[in-house]
Order: structure tokens, then C-alpha cells, then sequence
């Protein structure tokens, strides 16, 4: 094997982290802004949390399917010294897309417990707001 799947995983998961860190600095600054109406600001965020779930599972579908020499886990491998130029074989490519698949579902997971959190904050202070 190229590497262990230890290192692949990590691996992914820097390049899905990554990403879903760009997309929260972006559901922040627009959480933050609309500060002045807390419910507004919450329901927001849960709906731009629940965007970004919505974009890992269309990922984690077309993995399998995607050249993974066209993904950044396969750039982040390559950075490692692995693997060497046209030493990819089908099996490699094919367990490499299943781990990314596999990662993004765990992820996608994740975000999708926060987006259902930040619209239960906002459903709380509405109800707060209304008492």
C-alpha cells in the first residue's frame, strides 16, 4: 500500500477540514453581522450549516466517481512522497476514493448536527423572546 490507512485518513480529513474551516470563517462573519437579531443570526447560521452538509454529501456521492489524481487528498499524498508518478494502481485509486467518500459521510454528519443545533438555539430564543 502506498501508506498506512492511518495517514490516509488524517490525510482526508486535513483536506475536508480545511474546507469546512474557509466555510465556517464565511458562516461567522455573516452570523456576526446579523448579531442585532439573535433568532435571524441563529437560523442563518443553521441554514448555511445545513448548505455545507448538503455540499459533503454531494462529494462524498461523486468520490467514487471522481479522478482522485484531481483531489487534494491526492495532492496532500503526493507532498508525503507518496505516491511516486504512475505507481497509482485501480486498487489504490479505488480505496482512496472510498476513504474520502467515507470521510466526507462522517463529516457531512457532524455539520448536520450543528445546522439542527443552531436552529434549536434559534427556536429557543424566539420562545425566549416571546415569554
Amino acid at each position: 500500500m502506498i501508506a498506512t490507512m492511518d495517514h490516509i485518513d488524517s490525510l482526508a480529513d486535513l483536506s475536508i477540514r480545511r474546507a469546512c474551516a474557509f466555510f465556517g470563517l464565511a458562516m461567522a462573519t455573516v452570523m456576526i453581522s446579523l448579531s442585532f437579531d439573535p433568532v435571524l443570526a441563529f437560523r442563518t447560521g443553521g441554514e448555511m450549516a445545513a448548505l455545507l452538509t448538503l455540499g459533503l454529501l454531494v462529494s462524498a456521492w461523486r468520490a467514487p466517481r471522481r479522478n482522485i489524481q484531481h483531489t487534494e487528498l491526492y495532492a496532500l499524498l503526493r507532498g508525503t512522497g507518496q505516491p511516486r508518478a504512475g505507481l497509482l494502481t485501480d486498487a489504490m485509486r479505488q480505496r482512496l476514493a472510498m476513504v474520502l467518500q467515507e470521510r466526507l459521510f462522517w463529516h457531512a454528519e457532524r455539520v448536520g448536527i450543528a445546522a439542527v443545533a443552531l436552529w434549536g438555539v434559534a427556536l429557543l430564543v424566539w420562545l425566549l423572546r416571546m415569554a
